[in-house]
């Protein structure tokens, strides 16, 4: 049976306006501890309000054809706006076009609620010039009522190395009036240390994807890197002012590539509340002593690895290190690295689904969506496997 995106009974809905009022049925459901084969999902006023097995004759309001049902994924850090701003070296498109278009390509993947990556710093996190646009008019852009209402938040994020960016980023948070404290990560891609802790691993990013020459691009490691100490003192500072925002609820706090034990606690120390991609099995480990929320890279999980060479997602999965998956830069990631999990038996379905829904909301604070139960958003998927993928085939929110 198809898909029904109509009711079953009473006049058309508007396409893709749901009312705040509707039943669905004819689902396999996902629900956090269980999959619900023959399900039935009643919604209130945009909020679930029943779910479980369908009663016997219950005639609802939309057929769902015996497609999956799960809740709308939520996605804690992508990059998404980047690349639909400047999708080749030199070919810029409008911003509020960018944002437009980040918002489809995140939903047809199933993201309805996503945190746009937004730099704070003079370089590019492969240290060259950040360029244009400034964090500004990228906030505005994505605070505008459009982009909101399609799901769009903001993950900002802090090049501890540069003292502009932190005046740029308290500037920020000044007018910043969101329902939950505003998401903050702090970074340092120089080479040697976290993401990039082989140099080689940048030079590689910079020829393949700036179209540099390798001599120029081993330069250009070598150079950064030995501004690194000369910067130090702008790092001590701007992490000193981060962990009195975090330790005074102001902001929620994110440490980004944690790659040592060390790394973790002094994150722990300064009321940081996220690991975000750890790099190692060690920092994983004592982020969830430390009772951390632990993000890692949907593409990580999909590939079987780190494009870095840093530790593999599924293993940190296999190991229950894992508590959010984010998308980075492919969009597409988090509902693919659901199938991949589940095939390779990482994880049960259930498991799987809450690492990007329930598990990335709560990372990011929000305790509203990200589960099908009572009270939660009705942000609804319905998804169907396509070959040995998944797809999207609907998306209904609140």
């Amino acid at each position: 049976m198809p898909t029904t995106l109509r009711p079953t009974t009473g006049a058309p809905w508007p396409i893709g306006a749901p009312p705040a009022e509707w039943t669905l049925a004819g689902v396999r459901a996902v629900l956090p501890d269980r999959v619900v084969d023959d399900a039935r999902l009643v919604v209130h006023g945009g909020r679930v309000a029943e779910v479980g097995e369908r009663p016997p004759g219950f005639r609802a309001d939309l057929d769902g054809g015996g497609a999956w049902c799960l809740p709308g994924l939520v996605d804690v850090h992508t990059d998404v706006l980047a690349h639909e701003r400047r999708p080749r070296p030199g070919a810029d498109l409008p911003l509020d076009l960018a944002v437009r278009t980040a918002g489809d390509r995140l939903a047809a993947g199933g993201v309805l609620t996503a945190f746009h990556g937004v730099p704070f710093g003079e370089r590019s996190p492969v240290g060259l010039a950040a360029g244009e646009p400034g964090p500004g008019p990228v906030l505005a852009a994505l605070r505008d009522p459009v982009a909101a209402a399609a799901g769009a938040r903001v993950l900002h994020r802090l090049d501890v190395r540069c003292l502009a960016g932190l005046t740029d980023l308290e500037t920020a948070l000044a007018g910043d009036a969101g329902d939950v404290p505003p998401l903050v990560s702090h970074e340092d891609h120089t080479p040697g240390i976290g993401q990039y802790a082989d140099p080689a691993t940048m030079e590689r990013f910079l020829v393949e994807r700036e179209g540099m020459a390798p001599s120029d691009a081993r330069r250009h490691v070598v150079a950064w890197r030995a501004e690194r100490e000369e910067r130090a003192d702008v790092a001590t500072a701007a992490l000193e002012r981060l962990g009195a925002w975090a330790r005074a609820g102001r902001v929620r706090l994110a440490g980004h590539d944690p790659e040592t034990r060390g790394d973790v606690e002094a994150l722990v120390a300064r009321g940081g509340a996220v690991a975000e991609f750890p790099t190692t099995l060690e920092a994983a480990r004592a982020a969830r002593q430390h009772g951390l929320h632990v993000v890692a890279g949907g593409p990580n999980a999909v590939r079987g690895s780190s494009h870095a060479a840093n530790v593999s997602a599924r293993e940190l999965v296999a190991r229950g290190l894992v508590d959010a998956l984010a998308s980075d830069y492919v969009p597409s990631s988090l509902l693919t690295a659901v199938e991949v999990l589940v095939r390779e038996r990482l994880t049960d379905l259930p498991g799987a689904v809450a690492l990007v829904t329930s598990g990335p909301a709560r990372a990011a604070g929000l305790d509203d969506r990200g589960a099908l139960v009572p009270g939660a958003r009705a942000d609804v998927l319905l998804v169907r496997r396509a070959g040995r993928w998944p797809t999207v085939v609907a998306a209904l929110r609140a």
